[in-house]
């Protein structure tokens, strides 16, 4: 490992960086690289259990602006590759997501689909807006749901 990502990572790791790390694991999660947000934040809620909205909510934030960076990805590939032509497949998939809209995007927090949902979203050019606001109450459900499950709090409720 590069030595500036080992000292970065240790940065992040200070307990008064906690909200920054959350912020930013959730952040690079939700673009297209292969990163989960999940064990960082069950990890600072169940370390600090009295943090359990603002890491949500920090989650929420990160992840949904990663989101809108797949968006942008995908409304700049449409842009550099609009010759390119599909497979029945894909053009079932493409014309599914049409059809359904902004919407979609309430799917964006599904492991493997939702972050190429996003940049598919901007490939489609739906409206950027309702994009990000379906992203985002997605993506709190999630955070909500299973931040809560998994440190027990659900009994609690």
């Amino acid at each position: 490992m590069p030595a500036w990502m080992d000292t970065l990572l240790n940065l992040l790791a200070l307990p008064q960086y906690s909200l920054g790390t959350v912020f930013v694991v959730s952040f690079i999660s939700a673009t297209l690289l292969p990163l989960g947000s999940e064990p960082v934040v069950f990890g600072l809620v169940e370390l600090n259990p009295e943090l359990f909205w603002p890491v949500v909510l920090v989650a929420t934030a990160g992840n949904t602006l990663g989101g809108a960076v797949s968006w942008w990805m995908g409304l700049g590939a449409h842009r550099a590759a609009d010759h390119y032509r599909h497979s029945a497949t894909h053009n079932r998939a493409l014309e599914w997501l049409q059809r359904l809209g902004p919407k979609a995007c309430l799917l964006a927090w599904l492991p493997l689909v939702g972050d190429p949902l996003c940049a598919v979203a901007g490939w489609l050019r739906l409206p950027f807006w309702p994009c990000l606001a379906y992203m985002a109450i997605g993506k709190f459900a999630r955070y909500v749901l299973m931040t809560a499950a998994l440190t027990g709090l659900l009994r609690l409720w």
